[in-house]
């Protein structure tokens, strides 16, 4: 559906983008991460055609950003950072005059408009001025005008920003709603929210990308630790596993210990680790691999990435 080949952009002095390539499927909820100036917007700029690259190309379902950018554009529902409200206008008003905006035709308009609020969620505020609405409900409207046109690609840029916990719940759940066959963008800085609702994350930073997966996948990738809750006296014999690189011992208040051990890299002595329990003839209560939090996993990235762009 989407296709970077080996994109750049530059801004006089600035290299925003560095030789990004990638493929998105048909009907995959991909969340975008970096920080501020890693050039994920500018690549979202550049997939939904508002921008060109100066080097590479991006194509979308064939088409290409910059030779065919009207086709591109409607294709995509952009819904963008800053939501392009009118205040002024009634829901309703503002969703003709989107329709408009797109070209759609007339005789398709008003089922459109229905179909996109009662979607939304927004169909009993139709006649309510858009500046009277909550937060929530304006981004609700943003995204019923995104939707208008019925398009193949969804593209939300931080949709729960200055939502509160209730709304950005309920905002999550319609983004799922949303996916189903459609393929999504989600650019966001809350991770619980890109973990929870993408099928894929992408992690930009100093222009390029630095990770690329599924989040059960991705956080497999660091410093594997485990951990093993026992009786005493087993930490020398842990110690002396094939893959393991250092433990740490607890004591507990039941006479049990609690070993927090950190393997060599690629390694994975969980097998290793229970045979030296069932050997040495302890009771062994737990025994499990400790996933890394998405939130550690970035910011490691991110860090590696700042200290190899600072040289």
């Amino acid at each position: 559906m989407i296709a970077l080949r080996d994109i750049h952009k530059r801004y006089a002095r600035v290299h925003a983008v560095r030789g990004v390539s990638l493929e998105i499927p048909k009907g995959q909820v991909v969340g975008i991460l970096g920080p501020n100036g890693a050039g994920k917007s500018t690549t979202i700029r550049m997939i939904a055609g508002a921008i060109p690259p100066t080097e590479g190309s991006v194509s979308l379902d064939g088409l290409d950003s910059v030779g065919d950018s009207v086709a591109v554009r409607r294709c995509i529902g952009y819904l963008p950072e800053a939501n392009p409200l009118y205040p002024e206008m009634r829901v309703i008003d503002y969703l003709r005059y989107r329709t408009r905006l797109f070209a759609m035709p007339r005789s398709g308009r008003s089922s459109a408009i229905q179909h996109a609020m009662e979607r939304c969620k927004v169909d009993d505020m139709a006649r309510r001025r858009i500046g009277a609405l909550s937060k929530g409900y304006r981004q609700r409207v943003g995204l019923a005008a995104a939707l208008l046109h019925d398009p193949p690609v969804l593209i939300l840029d931080e949709p729960t920003s200055g939502l509160d916990p209730a709304q950005i719940a309920e905002t999550r759940s319609l983004i799922t709603e949303l996916a189903g066959d459609r393929t999504m963008l989600l650019v966001s800085h809350v991770l619980p929210e890109v973990e929870k609702t993408c099928d894929r994350i992408i992690v930009f930073a100093a222009g390029t990308v630095r990770a690329d997966g599924a989040p059960s996948e991705l956080m497999k990738t660091g410093t594997p630790r485990f951990t093993v809750e026992c009786s005493a006296g087993l930490k020398e014999a842990l110690g002396s596993v094939p893959g393991v690189a250092s433990v740490e011992t607890e004591h507990l208040k039941d006479g049990f210990e609690r070993h927090a051990i950190t393997g060599a890299p690629d390694a994975d002595p969980r097998e290793a680790l229970f045979e030296k329990a069932k050997g040495t003839g302890v009771t062994l209560r737990e025994l499990k691999r400790e996933v890394e939090p998405l939130e550690r996993f970035y910011l490691r990235l991110v860090e590696r990435a700042q200290r190899e762009d600072a040289r």
